[in-house]
């Protein structure tokens, strides 16, 4: 048991550091201005599509961040393709947000990292045929979407004033269903588990359903931040994380799939602060989205 468990774990440590050494370098200073979000697992509309119930939040708080000149990282599983194989099905469903989203990379501001249930996008020929486009069913016609894009495993933010390096990844890597048999996990997910789902089941396999799982993940991604002095940002086990002790260099941006918000970190005058957004209601009883501070602030 303990030989497997650390064969995972150096497995975990040389898939992060053959990303980074293959990462994609953006510089940055204390004027710019980043989002990073991750996991919104956007499905069909259906019943088993757990983005739908956060649709509203997840617009207002990305037309806040395009308004006010953000630059938008996605860490990866933004699309369902485990349980939805076809992405033109998915935009269909959410054409608002998927115009707002090419507005943001029209202007160079978007930059994609895959996750495990869209690893698909890693495939050039794939970004080719499936990301150039979307249709927008309300006016019969396809409109350009993502047209050239190339999707990232990892990025690395570097800090031109300071040289401190944030290492964005989605966190799925090393991990053996997640990672070197997602198509299994995949097959698995579309032909079984989607159907267990409507009848009130959850895939207990998943990092973000599974609480040993993710603190396996978790460990993982902040023990190899330790040990090679890096400031690590994931999603993945969709449970946000902005540690105030500068001794711990691991950051989670949370998810878009929470039961009543959605998560997300900022980077901006060189501090990430971890940030929900929530529907609340005034006196009078109107009801409102809310952009809310949810920890500390961490100065990098």
């Amino acid at each position: 048991m303990l030989r497997q468990l650390m064969g995972d774990i150096m497995s975990t440590y040389s898939r992060l550091s053959k990303v980074y050494s293959n990462a994609m370098r953006i510089p940055f200073d204390s004027s710019s201005k980043f989002v990073l979000m991750s996991d919104c697992h956007r499905g069909d509309g259906s019943w088993v599509d757990n983005f739908l119930h956060n649709q509203h939040l997840y617009y207002a708080a990305l037309k806040y961040y395009y308004d006010s000149g953000f630059t938008y990282f996605d860490l990866g599983d933004s699309e369902e393709l485990w349980k939805f194989h076809d992405l033109e099905d998915i935009s269909r469903i959410y054409i608002d947000i998927y115009r707002l989203l090419h507005y943001f990379y029209k202007h160079r501001r978007l930059f994609m990292i895959f996750g495990n249930h869209d690893i698909e996008k890693r495939d050039p020929k794939y970004a080719r045929l499936h990301m150039a486009r979307f249709y927008d069913n309300h006016r019969d016609a396809y409109e350009p979407l993502f047209e050239g894009i190339l999707v990232h495993e990892g990025i690395i933010l570097q800090s031109t004033e300071t040289g401190r390096e944030v290492f964005l990844v989605h966190g799925h890597q090393g991990d053996i269903k997640d990672d070197q048999l997602w198509k299994a996990g995949r097959f698995f997910v579309y032909h079984f588990w989607r159907r267990m789902e409507h009848i009130g089941f959850k895939d207990i396999t998943s990092a973000a359903k599974n609480n040993i799982k993710k603190k396996k993940v978790e460990h993982d991604l902040s023990q190899w931040a330790v040990d090679h002095q890096k400031i690590i940002i994931a999603g993945h086990t969709h449970r946000p994380t902005c540690p105030l002790d500068r001794k711990i260099p691991y950051f989670n941006v949370g998810s878009a799939v929470h039961p009543s918000c959605i998560t997300c970190l900022e980077l901006q005058n060189n501090t990430l602060t971890l940030v929900k957004w929530n529907v609340r209601t005034k006196d009078g009883g109107t009801l409102y989205v809310k952009r809310q501070e949810i920890a500390v602030p961490r100065t990098i």
